[in-house]
């Protein structure tokens, strides 16, 4: 994709006047745009399935009526149904940590105690105003529906890479792969209209 995306603005000197009022946004607009503490990595189980990918994200929403624009890094641990993801700044300020597993989800943001939820979309919608859906994503990355509801998927037929995937109202976009084995996907769009409220995610995957 050549046309100028949100992730090129970081290196302009435009952004660069905007990256601290984007960074209040991400966190909530809290006092000060306090950053937090990187959370520490996730401990490996036996026999759980561990997944770390870091990239960049953006995310453009509706807030009060209006369109909204905001984005930065992530670092996204994954062990088994445990998950770990760091929002940070363009600085490289952690702005938000969402911690999420069967029995509980949290969101933490500068200055504010814990949040929690027994839905983690909730929580972060009241909080952020978007919400990213973490417990789809662990599988969706995987390039698999999540279980417990009816996914579609839709395939190149001439590679057989999965192209589009459809799950509990996502539109999931695979738009690119890392080279070799085993398939990796290296740019995700996701998409969703709630209510009236359009929801766009893009994720591009580093490492």
């Amino acid at each position: 994709m050549h046309m100028r995306s949100p992730f090129s603005l970081v290196a302009s000197r435009s952004a660069r006047a905007t990256t601290l009022v984007l960074a209040c946004a991400l966190a909530g607009l809290v006092a000060g745009c306090a950053s937090l503490a990187p959370p520490t990595a996730v401990t490996s189980a036996a026999g759980a399935s561990v997944e770390h990918y870091r990239g960049r994200f953006s995310v453009r929403y509706e807030q009060n009526g209006e369109t909204r624009n905001t984005y930065g890094n992530f670092d996204w641990q994954q062990n088994g149904d445990n998950a770990i993801v760091q929002l940070l700044d363009p600085l490289g300020q952690t702005q938000a940590i969402v911690r999420e597993n069967p029995r509980r989800a949290s969101l933490e943001l500068p200055g504010k105690a814990p949040l929690s939820g027994p839905r983690l979309e909730d929580v972060m919608h009241d909080a952020l105003g978007f919400a990213l859906p973490v417990g789809g994503l662990r599988y969706w990355l995987q390039m698999q529906g999540a279980p417990g509801s009816q996914a579609s998927i839709e395939r190149d037929p001439q590679t057989q890479r999965p192209t589009h995937l459809k799950q509990d109202g996502w539109t999931i976009d695979y738009q690119a792969f890392f080279d070799g084995a085993p398939l990796r996907v290296k740019r995700i769009d996701l998409s969703r209209d709630l209510d009236g409220s359009p929801l766009a995610v893009r994720l591009v995957i580093d490492e």
